[in-house]
């Protein structure tokens, strides 16, 4: 069994409001191990992105991790000081963002920004840090890399930015890349591309892969495993092949019935009737409660943990039975 390369143990984050502590993740857990791709699914809210930010060191204030553990390649890294973070954020962890804009700074030229990456993280010269970046360029499908590297954000296409921010979080050569929604804002074509040269990557460069996404396509197209989560937990964590064909939850469940198959010919897509409920009024017992077809009296007080269900983990006390935790 090899040894996880990231390790996040029963992690919860809390904003301090004037009216309580809000909980935005609660008693989060999951494992990645090196080389491998998890993909982070679920609604607009569920925590993906929060999750991704609590890992990097990057909570916006007044967020702060008020419980459980984060350690990466054997260490704990959620308790360091600011400045031990920015040496493990870069260097050892890599991170894409969903918009390439708010990552490049429009002032600087691809090359300055990609060298001083490089540079701030590695002992090269300023001459090896280009030769570096311009490799890296060309790396991630971007032609004529020795003369793009001296221009600006605003003179690459959007596809082509994306593929500068994924050159700038491979520079220092990470073990572990967040990569939150890196396709969203790109044509379906670009998509494809995207995360074809981000498997291909990972692969060449040995990198573990952390993606959050909306996009079930990405999922299913790119992971090894895939965690879904739902008001700031995890419902369903597995291998892609099992929680997209047996799903365990019933919110998995919904979530893959609403997507189209090529090969099923049906008049109407399932739909979750409901909406995800809001941070300050999640309903006791599982979360999902109000909006499950299989609801009975257990799910209305208490809540679940993740329990075995087949070749996944579901937080569903339907394979309680199955798993020895009968009421």
């Amino acid at each position: 069994m090899t040894k996880p390369l990231l390790e996040v143990q029963n992690l919860r984050v809390e904003f301090p409001t004037r009216h309580g502590n809000l909980v935005a993740l609660d008693d989060v857990s999951f494992q990645i191990a090196p080389g491998e791709i998890l993909g982070v699914v679920g609604e607009s809210g569920a925590g993906k992105s929060l999750t991704g930010a609590a890992i990097i060191g990057l909570l916006d204030p007044p967020g702060r991790v008020a419980g459980g553990e984060i350690r990466f390649d054997g260490r704990r890294i959620d308790n360091l000081p600011y400045e031990e973070m920015r040496k493990v954020r870069g260097r050892q962890i890599g991170a894409i963002f969903q918009d390439p804009l708010t990552s490049l700074n429009p002032l600087y030229t691809i090359g300055q920004q990609l060298t001083e990456t490089i540079r701030a993280h590695l002992p090269v010269s300023q001459s090896d840090a280009r030769q570096r970046a311009i490799k890296l360029l060309e790396e991630t499908g971007i032609q004529a890399a020795e003369q793009r590297i001296d221009q600006y954000p605003h003179q690459f296409s959007g596809g082509m930015r994306q593929r500068v921010v994924i050159a700038l979080a491979l520079a220092a050569e990470p073990k572990l890349i967040v990569a939150d929604e890196p396709t969203t804002a790109l044509d379906v074509s670009i998509q494809a591309q995207i995360i074809a040269l981000l498997k291909r990557l990972c692969k060449d460069h040995g990198a573990a892969v952390m993606l959050i996404t909306h996009d079930m396509g990405v999922i299913a197209e790119t992971c090894d495993r895939v965690a879904v989560m739902y008001a700031g937990r995890v419902a369903e964590i597995g291998p892609v092949r099992s929680v997209i064909h047996a799903s365990a939850h019933p919110y998995t469940a919904g979530l893959m019935g609403s997507i189209p198959a090529m090969d099923e010919d049906r008049e109407r897509l399932l739909q979750i009737d409901g909406a995800m409920p809001r941070l300050t009024a999640i309903p006791k017992g599982c979360a999902f409660n109000p909006r499950c077809t299989k609801t009975f009296d257990r799910c209305r007080v208490e809540r679940p943990d993740l329990i075995d269900a087949g070749s996944t983990r579901a937080a569903c006390w339907l394979h309680a039975d199955k798993a020895g935790l009968a009421a």
